[in-house]
């Protein structure tokens, strides 16, 4: 039987790279997925590339607690309670040493990673069916102390593995899992827009630079990080919560 034969699941992100590789997994493996962005040209792009027969998307601001509620109830309704639920939206921010980090975007990348993320378990809770599961994406640099450039970013991974706790005691009662995923670098665009600021402060490569950090000595991709994604979000996974997960080719060791 597929691992998440006729389950309903939410993936904000989902237009992102590793939010519609997941998709696409999730689909193959007998989901129902709403996928969730900011922008409605990037979710029509995501969505053109899918099977649409169990695909939906639903454009909504992740910080805003109405459009959180609005997507979520508009996938209950669509399909009934939710079973999975992948809180993977994010920024980067900026890469600058933190007396010259702007306020305004530290206050923005802290508002989507950990607003967004608690958000979804607020209001995604009472919507899920007993049982489920909930995936947090944070990141390699959610349990490593550099990265400095990243202030905001990395100080926001830190948050979510936090937050995850914290509700994992919550979900426990119902047998709802609450779990972080910790991808390291992805060859993406995402990442490449942080490298490019490594560059710019370090007057380095950044990519070499972290593909030199990393045992594997690559970048990972998308895919691989949604098999990630898929093993929390199954059954596979029904021991475990209050855990992270790391996707990061060795990089934290």
């Amino acid at each position: 039987m597929p691992a998440l034969n006729n389950k309903v699941c939410v993936i904000t992100g989902g237009a992102g790279s590793v939010g519609l590789a997941s998709a696409k997994l999730f689909l193959a493996e007998g989901a129902k997925v709403m996928l969730v962005d900011l922008r409605e040209a990037d979710l029509a792009k995501a969505f053109a590339s899918l099977d649409g027969k169990n695909a939906s998307t639903f454009a909504a601001d992740v910080t805003k607690a109405d459009q959180v509620k609005a997507y979520l109830d508009a996938t209950v309704k669509k399909w009934g309670k939710i079973d999975v639920l992948f809180s993977n939206a994010g920024t980067a921010g900026v890469v600058s040493p933190i007396e010259e980090y702007p306020e305004d975007v530290f206050d923005g990348v802290i508002a989507v990673h950990i607003r967004g993320a608690f958000l979804a378990c607020k209001y995604g809770l009472p919507r899920m069916n007993d049982g489920g599961s909930i995936v947090i994406t944070s990141s390699v640099v959610g349990v490593r102390g550099d990265g400095g450039g990243s202030v905001a970013y990395v100080t926001a991974k830190h948050a979510q593995v936090g937050l995850m706790r914290s509700v994992s005691k919550n979900g426990a009662a119902r047998n709802i899992r609450v779990n972080t995923l910790h991808p390291g670098p992805i060859d993406n665009q995402f990442q490449l827009n942080i490298e490019k600021g490594i560059g710019a402060m370090t007057g380095l490569d950044g990519t070499k630079l972290l593909d030199q950090a990393i045992p594997l000595h690559r970048h990972a991709r998308p895919e691989e990080i949604a098999k990630a994604a898929l093993f929390l979000a199954s059954d596979q996974s029904s021991f475990t919560t209050g855990s992270i997960l790391m996707a990061d080719g060795g990089m934290s060791s």
